[in-house]
């Protein structure tokens, strides 16, 4: 009993100590450097969530510098210990589509007809998120619209390079279309949407299928908080929201870099726009702009950046000139292009760094004529949705969120 008593002392001590020195941590980088906007409805709640959310990266930075795994690995585990159940009204199935991951869910109850089809890309910077991270949010939708879900699991990076996420994620996408039959859906109401980048994946193929005469129309695109540019960082979300969690803007830029397999050293460069060559900013200011931005998302503070401060730098371009092609920056696609797009659904969120790339494309989507459903939650911060069904971690917004994609989606 001695033995045991002093074994279980010794694995506290090699166990508590590091967790209580990462929680200091934690709560002194939320403390200084994190701002909670006022008028918040769950300030504490959010501090919570976020010195989880620097235990976890702070930890899995200490075991990349150790040489042990990547950070991504550490924080893929972490959020692997979530595994909700699937619902029980509901038919679950792993599948591949094309050699591609997919989760096809389906009410187990007979259908009249065919459903409607509903595919799904989620977020994580490309680079974590999962299926089952998502699971609770697909299995409402496919719940409550009637409808089938498949949520894609494409491959992350780093080690699935980039752009091989938009390349899998039409793979399945179109595999999808090709065998609606298979699945008992409608070819005529086919959704594809995502959540942060996942809506980038989806925005971008929405875009790439709208002249394909070999695939049936995507009837609707379901875009949460999307990130839909690459060239400027100095929009009025990014400013007022610099230091909100969960996206500060300095993790955009270094996440990007990640996310492109380039050197991080490069972030500050791109959050300046050294990236970007005047000709490039000049073709594009027409679409990404401040002053498009409409004024009431501007009293929180805006200082418009003068042009002439940004130094161009001609090696940060080459490094980082993949920001500014359509794959990435599907808000630079023309005219032609946009005005083809199926209705939408778009999500912003006030507390949000990417708040104004959604609200752009709105305006270009609207100004091309295509129907847009816009809701804009006044209370809701970057990747709040994923915290639907996840209990004391979940937000009145995470829930907000879910019920509005549930009543657009049966409104198609």
């Amino acid at each position: 009993m001695e033995l045991l008593q002093s074994l279980l002392l010794a694995l506290n001590g090699v166990i508590g100590i590091p967790s209580l020195s990462l929680l200091s941590w934690a709560i002194y980088y939320d403390l200084s450097r994190s701002e909670i906007p006022p008028g918040f409805d769950s300030p504490l709640k959010l501090r919570g969530l976020h010195c989880l959310t620097i235990m976890a990266f702070t930890a899995g930075k200490c075991l990349e510098l150790l040489g042990i795994c990547r950070q991504v690995a550490v924080i893929r585990f972490l959020m692997n210990f979530w595994n909700p159940r699937v619902d029980p009204s509901l038919s679950a199935k792993d599948l591949l589509f094309d050699g591609v991951p997919v989760r096809v869910y389906q009410p187990k109850t007979p259908s009249a007809g065919p459903r409607k089809g509903f595919m799904f890309f989620h977020g994580g910077a490309g680079m974590i998120g999962s299926i089952a991270f998502y699971e609770d949010v697909c299995s409402k939708i496919a719940k409550e619209t009637d409808s089938v879900v498949v949520s894609v699991g494409y491959g992350l990076g780093p080690e699935n390079p980039y752009p091989n996420q938009y390349v899998e994620c039409l793979r399945a996408l179109v595999y999808f279309m090709r065998n609606v039959a298979d699945y008992h859906v409608d070819s005529s109401r086919i959704i594809v949407g995502g959540d942060s980048c996942g809506a980038n994946f989806a925005t971008r193929l929405c875009q790439l299928l709208v002249d394909r005469k070999d695939l049936p129309k995507v009837h609707a695109q379901l875009l949460i908080y999307p990130a839909l540019q690459g060239m400027d960082f100095n929009l009025p979300s990014y400013q007022q929201n610099s230091q909100v969690p969960m996206l500060f803007r300095q993790m955009v830029s270094h996440y990007t870099c990640l996310f492109l397999n380039k050197n991080t050293s490069l972030a500050n460069d791109v959050l300046e726009g050294c990236h970007v060559p005047e000709h490039v900013r000049l073709k594009y200011q027409k679409w990404v702009n401040g002053d498009l931005i409409p004024e009431e998302f501007k009293v929180r503070g805006y200082k418009p950046q003068d042009p002439k401060i940004c130094k161009f730098k001609p090696k940060v371009y080459e490094e980082m000139k993949q920001l500014l092609e359509l794959t990435f920056s599907p808000l630079f696609a023309e005219d032609a292009v946009i005005c083809k797009l199926p209705q939408t659904y778009l999500l912003t969120c006030e507390f949000d760094v990417l708040r104004d790339d959604g609200l752009l494309y709105k305006k270009r989507l609207e100004d091309n004529g295509v129907s847009v459903k816009w809701v804009h939650l006044a209370n809701g911060f970057h990747a709040v949705a994923v915290c639907f069904g996840y209990g004391y971690l979940s937000f009145p917004v995470a829930d907000q969120i879910a019920e509005s994609v549930v009543e657009f989606v049966k409104s198609l």
